[in-house]
């Protein structure tokens, strides 16, 4: 079988961006410039025991799950606040894990969110926890 210029490059132009969508998928990326969803932004704080029980720890790891960028930290009054932004269904996933999961040992209260706003672009590189 002979194959054209055009051709050899439209079959190596497909399997690249193949590659690229499973790659996304792979690394819990989701907001690629191939599937852009709208960003949306909130900021969040946790009551209750959410100190001395990797609150923080677990909610990086499931941010990077669920590709939803951001931080959090320890408040003086006991508390864990931060931000989140990410396309909606990652978000409002995170919103619920916060509110009802949290790290193994805490016991969580009650959270407040900011109002959702949608957002031109992202402000945060990943997750992080801060001091």
């Amino acid at each position: 079988m002979v194959f054209s210029y055009k051709s050899d490059l439209v079959l190596k132009v497909n399997t690249i961006l193949i590659v690229l969508a499973i790659s996304s998928k792979v690394t819990g990326y989701k907001n690629t410039s191939l599937t852009m969803e709208p960003i949306y932004w909130c900021k969040f704080e946790v009551f209750g025991k959410v100190q001395g029980v990797f609150f923080r720890k677990y909610t990086e790891k499931q941010a990077n799950i669920l590709g939803v960028r951001g931080w959090c930290k320890n408040t003086k009054d006991g508390t864990v606040k931060g931000e989140l932004e990410g396309p909606l269904g990652p978000l409002n996933e995170m919103k619920h894990w916060l509110q009802t999961e949290g790290s193994p040992c805490s016991k969580i209260e009650k959270v407040i969110f900011s109002q959702t706003i949608e957002s031109d672009s992202y402000r945060f590189n990943g997750f992080v926890i801060r001091d």
